[in-house]
């Protein structure tokens, strides 16, 4: 499985619906969709500052991932931004392929 981090800014709709029903039910709601797409949450922790959410999440592919994202966008209550985690092990391999490459004004 693929893991992603999903981080959430909540529109101001979005934040009036989590005031109504808390923290817990928004995990639960999330936390069936991914089960949906065939992953789990790893973590799904709310914060302060610029975000207003954090979720790691295992999902089967990336365009599993992409379908979750668009959807939770689509809703117009969340704006979420994905990013894809690499694991050491994944890292590793990617230092170990080799490949030509010209940097720009070489």
């Amino acid at each position: 499985m693929a893991r992603f981090m999903f981080i959430a800014n909540y529109q101001p709709e979005g934040a009036k619906g989590l005031l109504s029903v808390g923290g817990t039910a928004r995990r639960a709601a999330i936390e069936k969709s991914v089960a949906d797409l065939g992953g789990h949450i790893e973590t799904f922790d709310f914060a302060f500052g610029a975000d207003d959410a954090y979720t790691v999440i295992d999902l089967p592919s990336n365009e599993a991932a992409a379908a979750l994202a668009l959807t939770i966008s689509a809703a117009g209550r969340v704006r979420v931004r994905t990013v894809v985690l690499l694991t050491p092990e994944e890292i590793d391999e990617a230092a170990h392929l080799k490949f030509g490459y010209e940097p720009p004004g070489a």
